[in-house]
């Protein structure tokens, strides 16, 4: 019997924490107005949980929420401010990918880009100069 992956994570200041059990779903990076103004960057990288598979554990319980669109709330904690996720009204969580305990778990990695047009056409990966 295979054992579940657990993947822990938080806020900056501790006060939100979560375990997310089971297999994370979609991992995308999103570049809409919404997710740059959510997270202060151009791109925000993405992982989604069932609801039910996401256990508030730190001492403040679930993040502070904001509704941001007909169908989505986006979350942080109201301590430090620091972005957690969006929950959708689906059973739905995404979670970012920056605040895992653990980012740089390979299923984490995400495999599609949302809202490639929002980007501006400087924002891109380059190779390190090799000269």
């Amino acid at each position: 019997m295979a054992t579940m992956k657990i993947h822990e994570g938080g806020c900056l200041c501790g006060h939100i924490r979560f375990a997310a059990k089971g297999q994370a779903l979609r991992p995308h990076t999103c570049s809409c107005r919404a997710c740059q103004r959510h997270s202060g960057a151009l791109t925000q990288a993405w992982v989604e949980f069932a609801t039910d598979q996401v256990e508030w554990t730190g001492p403040g319980g679930a993040p502070a929420t904001w509704r941001s669109s007909e169908w989505s709330s986006r979350a942080f904690c109201p301590v430090c401010g620091s972005t957690i996720g969006a929950i959708d009204d689906e059973p739905t969580l995404a979670i970012a990918v920056g605040v895992f305990d653990a980012h740089k778990r390979k299923t984490l990695m995400p495999q599609y880009h949302s809202h490639v047009s929002s980007r501006p056409r400087w924002w891109r990966l380059q190779e390190p100069n090799q000269g």
